[in-house]
């Protein structure tokens, strides 16, 4: 069961500071994240989990959303749309040993409309 969020504005804003911890614990990546890059070579449970993973988090920001008001519908798109803009600027800012970068990225896409700034 999802676990029901007080305020899914809020929630939805903090949601990539998840993905920002582990850059600030010594560039580090989610395992999910790190994992997925290597999926052809994951044995097939493995493989069963990371894409439960995934699952979980856009039927969590799908949830949100739709809570938030923030989206008309429950949008699944939007919610994997949020997850991979933010799996992938975890993975950009790494390689690039530059947590500002995710930031930047962040941003940019709050800019875009993507999820909320306030």
């Amino acid at each position: 069961m999802l676990v029901e969020v007080e305020d899914p504005v809020r929630a939805l804003r903090n949601y990539p500071n998840i993905f920002r911890k582990s850059l600030e614990d010594d560039n580090r990546l989610c395992l999910g994240s790190f994992m997925g890059a290597e999926y052809d070579d994951l044995p097939a449970t493995v493989k069963t989990e990371v894409q439960a993973f995934a699952d979980v988090n856009v039927a969590w920001l799908r949830k949100v959303l739709s809570a938030s008001g923030l989206a008309k519908k429950a949008s699944e798109q939007r919610a994997k749309a949020i997850y991979a803009a933010i799996a992938g600027a975890q993975l950009i800012a790494r390689s690039r040993c530059d947590i500002s970068l995710f930031d930047a990225l962040i941003e940019g896409y709050r800019s875009a409309g993507l999820f909320p700034v306030r």
